[in-house]
């Protein structure tokens, strides 16, 4: 998938914060540090006509619904009420992209928009938490993943709620143009290229962990981070955090929504990703750099988390940047 046209839906109803986060991702011109250019078109049905957001804001659209015709990517902001109107020529829009082949993504609440245009049917999706049982509820065909960031089905993404809005528009970022733009991306914006973990982290309040202990777990997942290509383990970890292996596990995962391995595994998968983006060092280099031991459990972390091989990895993406990078 290549993305520089990107055109945002913008109708009555749409939050301003999915807006923003929409205009920060694809909006803002990082050629200098290295990011392909963008051209992010905000589409209506009356362009020119300012959209009135909530809070006393307002989304001035230049371009016409038929210009998701030529967009690479579609993105549908999330919604301030499930229940907006919605006109039929915006979901007629949405359906003939779909049809069309284009990518559609939407934030939030905007899988509702999705629904009503009928792309969700018997796929599954994702939302905000506290509407997931209302979108289940009005669309029993969609299937509704309780917990995931975000989901890809056949060609539809949807996320779950704000934050995690974030997350979907940097994973299209890095799907399309690689690790290192998403990265790039994500520094500007101050938050991280992407998260591990699920939603269900969120959807509770439990009480909040010490200082202390939110501290020695930031140190912990610095310190691996900083040493991905030596061997980890949960004890030798908890250790480092001055835990026992059980209680360090049970912190760990109320903190990120994922157990220590997974995580560790997760950011061996990214650090390999820019080694095989940005450097010529051979397949087994590049697994014992990124912690893997082995090309073959290098390969099969590949396979299970990016469904590709790391050679077919470095050549789609050698392809999509149209020269090979050098090695550092």
């Amino acid at each position: 998938m290549t993305v520089h046209r990107v055109a945002m839906l913008a109708f009555p109803g749409v939050r301003p914060f999915d807006v923003s986060v929409i205009t920060e991702v694809w909006g803002v011109d990082r050629t200098d540090r290295g990011v392909p250019p963008f051209e992010l078109r905000r589409a209506a049905a009356d362009p020119g006509t300012p959209i009135p957001l909530r809070g006393g804001l307002a989304l001035t659209p230049d371009r016409p619904l038929a210009w998701l015709d030529e967009a690479d990517l579609v993105i549908v902001p999330g919604l301030t009420d499930p229940d907006v109107d919605i006109a039929a020529p915006v979901l007629d829009a949405l359906r003939r992209a779909h049809h069309a082949g284009t990518p559609v993504a939407a934030l939030c609440a905007g899988a509702f928009a999705l629904a009503r245009a009928g792309l969700l049917d018997g796929r599954r999706a994702v939302t905000h938490w506290y509407v997931a049982d209302r979108l289940r509820e009005r669309h029993p065909a969609v299937t509704v993943e309780p917990n995931a960031l975000f989901i890809e089905d056949g060609g539809l993404w949807t996320s779950a709620g704000t934050a995690a809005g974030v997350d979907l528009c940097l994973h299209l970022v890095r799907t399309a143009h690689g690790a290192e733009t998403a990265a790039t991306i994500a520094r500007a914006m101050v938050t991280a290229p992407f998260r591990t973990g699920t939603q269900a982290q969120f959807i509770e309040h439990p009480t909040p962990r010490a200082d202390r202990d939110a501290d020695a777990l930031a140190a912990v997942r610095a310190h691996a981070l900083a040493h991905l290509g030596q061997p980890h383990t949960v004890a030798s970890l908890a250790a480092r955090a001055g835990m026992s292996p059980r209680t360090f596990a049970r912190h760990f995962r109320a903190t990120t929504g994922t157990t220590p391995l997974r995580w560790l595994t997760a950011q061996r998968v990214a650090a390999a990703q820019k080694l095989l983006e940005r450097t010529d060092h051979p397949l087994p280099e590049v697994a014992r750099r990124a912690g893997f031991g082995s090309e073959v459990t290098m390969r099969q972390h590949f396979a299970a988390h990016l469904a590709t091989s790391p050679r077919d990895y470095r050549a789609a993406f050698r392809q999509t940047a149209g020269s090979s990078p050098t090695a550092r």
